[in-house]
């Protein structure tokens, strides 16, 4: 594993090549990381459903970080753990017109792919059941009902510790090392109840097929917008304060 200051030096490395992806290439790879942050969510509301209570809460938290360990380690451009380029672009490493350039398109193709998996786990009779639709509309519904600041604060939480995960398993030098370092803190955002934009881009529309009753305009401006500035400023001040404290 490597020390806090050794990551930072490789994130500079990563940062750069992230920025230098091609247009294609931050599209389809984002698509991809989207979708397999949907899986996660979609196993983690199996799961909640099918044993209720505390436990499944639980038990659906320990499965939803399967998305992310996809995404580190058969590879994916994820919106919310690019908030780390934030450290190497303070420091000059890459360029904010890079930086930006890549959550854009990356938010874009994570969107795409969230979507894909929630037509098809809706089309494909996942929810044909109604006690599972009626659960699929409720976290919708829920999670359209926090107030802006709420939602925000939320999204702030969740990314400092998927940043956190990602950060971390940048450093770790083996498979085992990077699930271990990826599942706790993605487990613990999810137990605690914090907000994910790129796993609502899955979540929300999916509840919108039930009929729960949200509309896009609560789904953008009621979590999507809160949560997304959230997840900015969590992984961007965790970026932050890294580029501050191993800044040479």
């Amino acid at each position: 594993m490597l020390s806090a200051k050794e990551i930072a030096g490789k994130w500079e490395g990563i940062a750069k090549t992230k920025a230098s992806l091609g247009v294609l290439s931050c599209v389809l790879l984002g698509i991809l990381a989207g979708m397999y942050i949907a899986f996660g969510a979609l196993g983690c509301t199996i799961v909640q459903n099918a044993v209720g209570g505390g436990m499944g809460k639980f038990l659906g938290a320990c499965v939803f970080p399967a998305g992310l360990i996809l995404v580190v380690m058969a590879g994916g451009e994820l919106f919310t753990g690019n908030c780390l380029m934030a450290g190497p672009a303070v420091k000059k490493a890459i360029g904010w017109g890079g930086l930006l350039r890549n959550w854009g398109l990356v938010y874009l193709g994570n969107m795409a792919g969230a979507l894909l998996l929630a037509l098809i786990a809706y089309y494909g009779g996942f929810f044909n059941q109604a006690e599972l639709a009626k659960a699929a509309g409720s976290i919708a519904v829920n999670k359209c009902a926090l107030s802006f600041g709420q939602a925000f604060l939320r999204g702030v939480g969740c990314n400092v510790l998927v940043c956190g995960a990602v950060w971390m398993a940048s450093g770790a030098e083996n498979a085992a090392g990077k699930a271990v370092c990826c599942f706790f803190p993605v487990m613990l955002f999810v137990l605690c109840g914090f907000e994910h934009s790129v796993a609502n881009m899955y979540y929300i529309p999916l509840g919108m097929l039930t009929q729960c009753g949200v509309s896009a305009g609560d789904y953008v401006l009621h979590n999507l917008l809160p949560v997304t500035l959230g997840n900015i400023t969590g992984g961007g001040v965790l970026a932050l304060i890294y580029a501050a404290v191993y800044r040479k």
